[in-house]
């Protein structure tokens, strides 16, 4: 019916069984993940089950690939790039191969900016295999608790996914992977979400997150597309600016 298409629309339902809990009182998603919540607190201690700060939920140690441990309080004040991925997961390889670039060129630039590794990988040894080809740091692998609590916080749906934080521990955008790849120079690191986009192939994952307006032009005419750009920006931050107001994705 219209009304399960408009719930499956609103809470951006990709695969089932999907469980998300909501505050009554406000409207507002508490959880996306309702099904690892289940899983991992069936007593229901940690009831009502909201978000909590990133700072939180990523606290305790941190690994480096040369088995050096770091706290997670290492982390503040950086950037951060929360990498949900595994080596079974071919895009995830070819992703991993473009962000080791990525990141040395953002640090090379003077940024501070760190990536997180939350492994799904199968086992320990895999885990082992694929961190080796990463700088960066990630959470212990038999640390499955802590790994679980991230995917809960940021309603992981799927691999690869890497969520971009500002210093603050607040999320810039869900879609690290598509600004990684559309911006291989990495010139507009943190890469904040633009309301107009050119439609590209890797960015085209984005049409299936919510309503899109696409406009059509002529693409050998340049004037034309910067015209029509103009025309459509206005109105794009318009309603950017609408749901920001209401602590809400647009």
């Amino acid at each position: 019916s219209l009304l399960q298409l408009k719930l499956w629309n609103k809470y951006r339902v990709s695969n089932i069984p999907s469980l998300i809990f909501i505050d009554a009182c406000t409207g507002k998603v508490v959880c996306r993940n309702g099904l690892l919540v289940i899983r991992d607190d069936p007593e229901g201690l940690e009831f009502p089950w909201g978000p909590k700060p990133f700072s939180e939920v990523v606290a305790g140690p941190l690994l480096r690939n040369n088995g050096q441990t770091l706290d997670s309080s290492a982390l503040e004040g950086s950037h951060v790039g929360v990498y949900f991925s595994a080596h079974w997961c071919p895009p995830c390889r070819s992703l991993t191969r473009v962000l080791v670039e990525s990141y040395r060129k953002i640090k090379e630039a003077g940024q501070k900016f760190e990536i997180l590794f939350v492994s799904a990988d199968r086992s320990e040894d895999s885990f082992k295999q694929y961190f080796s080809e990463m700088p960066w740091v990630a959470v212990p692998y038999a640390d499955e608790a802590r790994r679980s609590r991230l995917n809960r916080l940021y309603g992981i749906q799927g691999i690869p996914t890497l969520i971009v934080l500002d210093s603050k521990g607040d999320v810039i955008t869900r879609q690290g992977r598509v600004e990684v790849l559309n911006d291989i120079e990495c010139r507009e690191f943190p890469w904040h979400p633009k309301p107009v986009l050119e439609l590209t192939d890797s960015n085209a994952v984005q049409l299936n997150e919510g309503p899109c307006l696409v406009l059509f032009v002529d693409s050998e005419d340049d004037g034309e597309s910067e015209a029509a750009k103009q025309l459509i920006q206005p109105i794009a931050e318009k309603i950017i600016a609408k749901y920001k107001a209401k602590e809400e994705e647009a």
